[in-house]
């Protein structure tokens, strides 16, 4: 094939799904020329599984993108459908919201976005290779059309669509998310740079017709009364609910029967699925003791009759499905609009970027989402945020930026991928984070905005804004501190009620918010000092009081880990050559090279001792100066 040369660009991005358009949001508004590539136009900001934005873990990533001047957050709530809080049972550092989108809504938000971007161009095409001089430096990237486009950096964001693979049952065909095409020269272009190649799987229910459903038999899921936004930007209304069902024995002898005809356990799937959302009959085999299963019935948008069928993930036959399925009350009589299916994609060992995002063996290539071995379109949207922003600043001659594990649950993704690797599906969970309770949802904006302001995507409004509500939660929290709210019958009456000793005279309100079962409301009538506040203000307010011991505790430990980030581990050190490190240990340390104890300590298999022996030769053989 002819090949002709395109020039006038930058930076080029491989892809169009959640991380693919950050990726390339972020580089045009700082100023980089950028083309984005997509097989379709129609995989621009598409939502192959369930159409929600947050979750567990997944709600704090959103608030933190939204916090550096991302896209997702916005569109989110844009495209709406229903708002939950979950855990709200729990305290504060595990509270995540999450909201139902309207796919098509969402989509088009997106697509409308990258199209009206100064210095963007989306393209539809397959990028077949990308290409390096002599000193591994990226040059461009070529189109099965012939098109080369000379660049300085690229970005590959390709989700499940590289050498994607879809299967059901004994059905198995190449194709990328929604019977798209598969991108599927890419890999052996990679493949010939050295990079590392790894083959994972993931899966999504069946969709069925919203009018065959009898919800009657199942039970209602309401969103919240006062939805909470992730931006402040729209005035959010819930639009929808979604409903709750369950399986039953008959369900789970159907799905038992047809094991053997199931591609996870005939041998036809050879990728690692994840193991946080597990198909419904890898669930049956793995809690066989369970009598039924949860599963959510959740609309795909507004204008649409398809329902989503959360929960019931699955590769079995087309016949088994609908077998199944129709075993579950309410669903006796449900229609099929799409079945479910398991598909098989090519991603990266991730341990070969650095924690910018950049591949450690090739400059100005970077990897972001599914491609590096992550799940979920939350976890993809903020890889693509980082590589973005690396890429750019990269070329504009200014240093790097990455996050922290205490800084953001970003910094944590991102540093369990480049250090650990991943073996399955990487998904971010608020357990993964050692500081869940500084790195809250309500204080994102406290953390990481100025960076975003920093960096140049938040604008000098909206930085205005933030640093007037920052002086006005100060404030209240300053106040509370010093007001004291004089002895009061009913004030007494109402702590007795909660199970603490009767008032003797009056109380800082300060004092009385830290008592686990008092609230802000709830004193509301006995501080006359208080003035109207923005929720957001009083939530930060109320939990900083509330948690002010624990806060300090997490603040010391964070001092102590800043302590290894900072004993930098030289680039020639030779592993194998240290005496009392264990050969494991070396081998690993050796072949990940990590830039800091801190990272050292974070290798799978890297033990504490480990981590002393190498303290005590950083003393012996390196000066102050040199770490």
């Amino acid at each position: 094939m002819t090949e002709y040369k395109v020039t006038g660009t930058e930076v080029a991005v491989i892809g169009a799904g959640h991380a693919g358009i950050e990726a390339a949001l972020a580089c045009a508004r700082l100023g980089l020329k950028t083309v984005m590539f997509t097989l379709t136009m129609d995989l621009l900001g598409n939502m192959p599984c369930n159409p929600s934005i947050g979750g567990t873990g997944k709600g704090h990533l959103v608030f933190e993108l939204n916090s550096l001047g991302g896209e997702m957050s916005r569109a989110a709530d844009y495209a709406m459908l229903q708002s939950r809080m979950l855990n709200e049972s729990k305290g504060p550092a595990v509270h995540s919201l999450r909201m139902q989108q309207d796919r098509r809504k969402y989509h088009d938000y997106m697509k409308r976005t990258v199209e009206n971007t100064q210095n963007l161009t989306v393209v539809q095409a397959e990028v077949t290779e990308v290409r390096v001089d002599e000193n591994s430096n990226v040059t461009g990237v070529l189109t099965r059309f012939g098109a080369f486009y000379e660049v300085k950096a690229a970005i590959i964001c390709t989700g499940t669509s590289l050498a994607g693979r879809i299967i059901v049952g004994e059905a198995a065909y190449d194709a990328g998310p929604d019977n798209t095409l598969a991108a599927t020269a890419l890999t052996s272009a990679l493949l010939a740079l050295g990079i590392k190649i790894v083959r994972f799987k993931t899966g999504t229910p069946a969709r069925i017709h919203a009018d065959s459903i009898d919800y009657s038999k199942l039970e209602v899921q309401y969103g919240d009364a006062h939805p909470v936004s992730f931006t402040n930007e729209y005035e959010l209304e819930n639009k929808s609910v979604c409903y709750v069902g369950y399986t039953n024995a008959e369900t789970h002898r159907v799905i038992r029967e047809n094991l053997h005809r199931s591609p996870l356990y005939s041998g036809m799937i050879k990728g690692t699925g994840p193991r946080y959302c597990p198909s419904i009959e890898d669930k049956i085999v793995r809690f066989a003791d369970k009598e039924r299963h949860q599963l959510f019935l959740e609309p795909m948008g507004e204008n649409t009759k398809e329902i989503y069928v959360q929960g019931m993930s699955s590769s079995l036959p087309e016949d088994v499905q609908k077998a199944f399925i129709h075993t579950i009350k309410g669903l006796e009589n449900a229609v099929f609009m799409r079945p479910a299916y398991a598909i098989e994609y090519d991603c990266i060992d991730p341990t070969q970027l650095y924690h910018t995002l950049e591949f450690k063996e090739i400059h100005g290539l970077y990897g972001a989402g599914q491609f590096n071995g992550s799940s979920g379109y939350e976890e993809a949207a903020v890889q693509g945020l980082i590589a973005g922003i690396n890429a750019a600043r990269k070329l504009r001659g200014e240093g790097e930026f990455t996050l922290l594990r205490s800084e953001a649950y970003i910094g944590a993704l991102i540093d369990d991928l480049v250090v650990k690797g991943t073996n399955e599906p990487y998904r971010i969970m608020t357990s993964r984070s050692e500081y869940r309770l500084l790195l809250r949802q309500d204080n994102s904006d406290s953390r990481l905005m100025k960076k975003g302001y920093e960096i140049g995507l938040i604008d000098e409004k909206r930085f205005a804004e933030f640093l007037d509500r920052e002086k006005r939660t100060e404030d209240e929290i300053y106040r509370l501190q010093k007001t004291t709210i004089p002895y009061s019958e009913k004030l007494s009456d109402l702590l007795v009620s909660k199970g603490y000793e009767p008032l003797t005279g009056g109380i800082r309100a300060a004092d009385l918010l830290r008592r686990p079962h008092v609230t802000y409301a709830e004193i509301e009538e006995f501080d006359v000092t208080r003035t109207e506040q923005d929720r957001r203000i009083i939530e930060r307010a109320q939990i900083e009081i509330k948690y002010e011991g624990y806060i300090k505790r997490q603040i010391a430990e964070v001092e102590k880990f800043k302590k290894l980030e900072e004993k930098g581990l030289p680039a020639d050190i030779d592993y194998s050559k240290i005496r009392g490190i264990r050969i494991e240990a070396a081998q690993k340390l050796q072949k990940q090279r990590p830039a800091n104890l801190g990272q050292a300590s974070r290798i799978s298999g890297i033990s504490p001792a480990d981590v002393s022996v190498l303290l005590i030769y950083l003393s012996t053989n390196y000066g102050k100066d040199d770490q």
